[in-house]
């Protein structure tokens, strides 16, 4: 999100750190699921998010496919987002009790809510959105504490080339009339990235630079 306008409209107009503190925390939810239901459309998954869904339930990123997530198509790029089911579009990750069954590797917008990223070049800073969460009075948190990822700088890195790609990508598929060169492009990005082959003693990191080096010449792109 770059829009200065429309980020002035939905956060408290301030930008935070890492270092700094927020009200974002909700105290556990407390058996809230609100924020869980109807949101198909925002959860975007990064390859870094699958690749962690599939090594915490043992399964591969086309097994998630057939229950929990759907591929939808925006700006001409499709990706993978989470899957709502019922008619309360609950996630399908959701337990009946309303609870996350992969809380310790749930997707990185999930970790943020109810905060959001701001992108500048190859930084990022947060911003909270005010009135996303239902639950009131939430409590003052370190940006860090409430993100609580491991490896926070490659994770930065990676989010940022990977956010940087798919705006090239965006702007590179403007100029593409033939749906089966969108097609094999779109193939191209699902097998190279969500399909990612880490290896041995690799850690997911290295293996998407590396992944991204080769798709620069293969998509047309300059990240």
């Amino acid at each position: 999100m770059n829009d200065s306008n429309t980020l002035a409209s939905i956060s408290d107009g301030r930008l935070y750190d890492l270092k700094d503190f927020v009200k974002a925390d909700a105290g556990g939810c407390q058996g809230c699921s609100a924020c869980c239901c109807g949101v198909g459309e925002l959860v975007k998954l990064t390859p870094f998010d699958t690749y962690e869904m599939t090594r915490g339930l043992g399964a591969a990123f086309d097994d998630l496919l057939v229950d929990h997530l759907e591929l939808r198509t925006f700006d001409k790029i499709t990706l993978p987002y989470l899957k709502m089911i019922g008619s309360d579009e609950r996630c399908s990750f959701l337990s009946e009790e309303g609870r996350c069954t992969i809380h310790a590797y749930r997707p990185n917008i999930c970790r943020l809510f109810p905060l959001g990223r701001v992108y500048e070049e190859k930084d990022f800073k947060y911003f909270l959105q005010v009135d996303a969460c239902v639950k009131p009075n939430l409590k003052r948190v370190k940006v860090e504490q409430w993100i609580g990822i491991e490896d926070y700088e490659k994770n930065k890195a990676f989010l940022s080339a990977w956010h940087n790609c798919l705006k090239a990508l965006a702007f590179r598929f403007k100029f593409v009339r033939d749906a089966d060169e969108l097609k094999a492009a779109n193939d191209y990005l699902l097998e190279t990235f969500y399909r990612i082959a880490v290896k041995e003693g690799e850690d997911f990191y290295a293996a998407f630079f590396e992944a991204l080096d080769g798709a620069k010449d293969r998509l047309g792109i300059i990240v």
